[in-house]
């Protein structure tokens, strides 16, 4: 097990190496002068050649390459280009804002999708299986920002239930913070738990069709036991695939429910560093992106390995 976790610990750091150089060439091949932006349009040109040293841009890119690893790996991710603030300090306080509502969006996501799949495979052909289907197809149909709309019109506007936007910390006031999160959660998470609906129940009626549950069930075990410790443990690769995969699709969608519930996330501060050309930002934010992605692919490996130990004893062999 230590040896299979060392080679993809080993293969992860190789991704973050190539996807460093793709995110600093990317950067640097966007339209527009970075140093102008700073500087601002009517800066004169001695103080763009000022600025562009001052960054070390006008060094050759290898030398900038160099620095912006160093740089990366003592925490100093440069500042914003709008307001001079470290951008370190930017993600750290937008951040948790989009942890937390993604977390809560995976949550809904699990338990309704989940619990959906198994409800829909074990009543294959019944009306759970009908109504779970029907939902699975709705939750892949509607797009992220309709629904977003359309819950801001029932719950804030019609039935006044749930504010319509905005965000309190959770440190500062729990019951806000949940009150204005569990909305866009919802949003947020209903088209994944379709999608882990979908695969549970495929992976479901598979697993109830093997042999090992009928011998399970010839054994005169409970339907209960059945499905819980012999079914669902071996459908639950699938499930881990899917939470991995779905993780960009959880990022792109948070990107878009924040900018409708105005909540200051990680995904809006994408868009708003975009729209300002904010160079040092759009950096930080890929590189935080693709390093929460490999992290989450590590862990899906892990627990492959931890579910199914073919995998573990084929990925982790030395021959």
């Amino acid at each position: 097990m230590l040896w299979f976790i060392l080679r993809r610990c080993g293969s992860a750091l190789i991704v973050l190496f190539l996807a460093s150089i793709l995110i600093f060439l990317g950067i640097r091949a966007l339209p527009g002068d970075p140093a102008t932006v700073m500087a601002g349009e009517e800066a004169s040109p001695a103080v763009v050649a000022a600025i562009r040293h001052e960054f070390g841009l006008d060094k050759p890119l290898p030398a900038q390459y160099l620095d912006y690893v160093r740089q990366t790996l003592t925490g100093n991710l440069g500042r914003s280009t709008q307001d001079q603030l470290p951008v370190i300090d930017i993600i750290a306080e937008r951040l948790p804002v989009t942890l937390e509502l993604s977390m809560l969006a995976m949550l809904i996501a699990i338990v309704v999708g989940v619990g959906a799949g198994i409800a829909a495979a074990v009543r294959r052909g019944r009306l759970a299986d009908y109504v779970a289907t029907g939902f699975g197809l709705a939750g892949l149909s509607v797009p992220h920002f309709w629904l977003g709309l359309l819950g801001i019109l029932l719950f804030a506007v019609t039935w006044r239930v749930l504010p319509a936007s905005g965000y309190v910390p959770f440190t500062q006031d729990p019951a806000a913070n949940l009150q204005r999160m569990i909305l866009p959660a919802l949003v947020l998470g209903t088209g994944f738990a379709a999608i882990l609906m979908r695969q549970t129940r495929s992976a479901m009626l598979g697993a109830l069709s093997a042999d090992y549950v009928r011998t399970a069930r010839s054994k005169g075990l409970s339907e209960a036991k059945v499905v819980g410790a012999h079914a669902l443990r071996n459908s639950m690769t699938t499930v881990v695939t899917v939470l991995g995969l779905q993780l960009g699709a959880l990022i792109s969608g948070a990107v878009v429910t924040e900018q409708i519930f105005v909540i200051p996330g990680f995904g809006k501060l994408t868009v708003d560093a975009v729209l300002t050309r904010n160079y040092p930002v759009i950096q930080a934010v890929v590189l935080i992106t693709v390093i929460g992605y490999v992290l989450v692919n590590l862990l899906v490996d892990i627990a492959y390995a931890y579910l199914n130990p073919r995998i573990r004893l084929a990925g982790g062999s030395r021959d």
